[in-house]
């Protein structure tokens, strides 16, 4: 066994044991979160506004302080930004994550502090190459290059005091250099903000090196690929990296992607391993290959509540705290980090299928839903539906988007789905049928509204042109980094945007 070998092994062994204590009493590991946070909000103006210096429990906590969303902490972050000092964490916050904006700012900015960058997201990525390993003992993927495709990062005008991108670009603007020897591309291309000039890039520095993982979003990582066998003229990624093993993927739901994934890497050593993180913080790992489902991670500096989607929009909404769960139940979560945000709702919804221990999916967004009939849809249904509507007709889904088509004088309402295909089912109207089928069969609700066409009318499916959802993303300026496709939409802004961009490029 190599000198590289052992210390791979020996750093597994050790974070191994760290979550295993954490994850076999993860109430305590919460405790311990909580105590501190309120430690650090006493030092905090935040804290000094709420009364911080009388809270010592999680009732005091949960009663004091109020539910927050970004417009809440927006005027502090901006105070932040200009170099203000203990506003919501102590001392001053240099680095900010943007993510995409709300509906009163094109961005959010994230505050990302050592705390958070030390024992969160490093934390956690350690933790899941321990957790790789472990799963796979065999494995020796540290011996070839990792390939992640992150997004950009810029200073920030701040006064020149601080500095904003995306998550990805800051944890790889923050590594140790020597990280840089089993990563892949440079950072000059990682960074790099226009994605069609860095995809050129990854092709002049990686085609040629030996990748054995790949990390990011599965819908970027998807065009990076397809763009890599183009130039290349490989017939597979396996034919390309055939020491290719893993994936570690985050973002968006892998479900729509899989069959793409695995038709681009034909190889039986592949494997597949789910994140759940965001610009806030990191969430889940999936911890178990026999269950797609994640294991929360407790102890890495963010505290928990959730609130039940039933209640969510109540003036008093019912909150409870992780050992609060129940399985099958819908909610949204609340968390309270080591950045600086207290009891912010980020805007997903999850659901457990356990809670000893605590594994959990995404189901959705607070916002990304389609509620326009009552039959109130949301992600986890839609994407369930496609699966099978796929498996029942042998299609693969590229890329899509729903939003509702409204009553008229003399229409129906319905859903429209605008659905890019990586491989088209024979007869759409089959594809469609089976479609509405799954979601009747998974949401009551939809099921009611879809009954003898009485509320909702069959829904309207729109085959786009390959490349249609690359395209509208780029001419939005969301090409790459951490933009998504927007799902579900409750409205047409999104569906009505994407017809006037394809109405454009007929025109053409």
């Amino acid at each position: 066994m190599s000198i590289i070998d052992l210390a791979v092994k020996r750093m597994a062994r050790r974070h191994l044991r760290r979550m295993a204590l954490s994850l076999s009493r993860p109430e305590h590991a919460q405790g311990v979160v909580l105590k501190q946070l309120i430690q650090q909000l006493r030092h905090t103006q935040y804290g000094a506004q709420y009364g911080a210096d009388s809270i010592n429990d999680y009732t005091q906590f949960a009663a004091q302080l109020p539910l927050a969303t970004y417009e809440t902490f927006e005027p502090y972050i901006q105070r932040m930004r200009t170099g203000e000092a203990n506003v919501l964490y102590p001392g001053r916050v240099r680095w900010y994550a943007k993510s995409s904006g709300t509906t009163s700012s094109k961005s959010k900015y994230i505050p990302v502090t050592d705390d958070a960058l030390k024992h969160c997201h490093y934390q956690a990525g350690r933790d899941i190459l321990a957790t790789y390993l472990d799963l796979y003992p065999r494995s020796r993927f540290y011996m070839g290059k990792g390939l992640t495709l992150g997004g950009s990062h810029q200073i920030e005008a701040s006064m020149g005091l601080t500095h904003d991108g995306d998550l990805s670009a800051i944890l790889l603007q923050r590594i140790p250099a020597w990280a840089d020897w089993i990563r892949t591309p440079s950072r000059k291309v990682a960074l790099t903000a226009d994605f069609q000039t860095k995809l050129a890039g990854i092709a002049r520095e990686s085609l040629r090196q030996r990748v054995t993982s790949l990390s990011g979003v599965p819908s970027w990582n998807l065009v990076m690929l397809k763009y890599l066998l183009e130039v290349s003229g490989k017939a597979n990624i396996s034919e390309l990296w055939p020491d290719l093993e893993v994936f570690f993927h985050g973002g968006i739901s892998f479900t729509p992607y899989r069959a793409q994934y695995e038709a681009l890497i034909p190889s039986p050593k592949m494997h597949y391993m789910e994140t759940y993180n965001a610009s806030e913080g990191f969430f889940c790992i999936q911890t178990d290959q026999t269950n797609a489902d994640m294991q929360l991670m407790v102890d890495y500096g963010i505290y928990f509540e959730f609130i039940p989607m039933s209640s969510f929009h109540s003036e008093t909404p019912e909150i409870v705290p992780l050992e609060g769960v129940k399985t099958g139940v819908n909610y949204a979560m609340v968390i309270s980090t080591t950045s600086g945000l207290y009891r912010y709702i980020i805007g997903d919804t999850v659901q457990f299928s356990s809670t000893k221990p605590y594994f959990l999916h995404i189901t959705g967004r607070t916002k990304h839903y389609i509620n326009a009939f009552g039959e109130e849809l949301i992600i986890d249904n839609a994407e369930q539906g496609l699966k099978r509507a796929c498996e029942a007709t042998g299609a693969v889904i590229s890329e899509y988007t729903v939003a509702p088509r409204f009553m008229a004088a003399n229409t129906q309402g319905a859903h429209e789905w605008y659905v890019e295909f990586a491989k088209r089912p024979e007869d759409l109207l089959t594809f469609s049928r089976a479609l509405d089928q799954a979601l009747c069969s998974l949401n009551s609700d939809y099921e009611a509204k879809r009954t003898n066409n009485v509320t909702l009318a069959p829904l309207v499916l729109h085959d786009l042109p390959a490349g249609t959802f690359v395209g509208w993303m780029a001419h939005r300026g969301k090409l790459g980094g951490q933009n998504k496709v927007p799902r579900l939409s409750n409205d047409r802004t999104y569906a009505d945007s994407l017809e006037a961009f394809l109405a454009s490029q007929k025109a053409l």
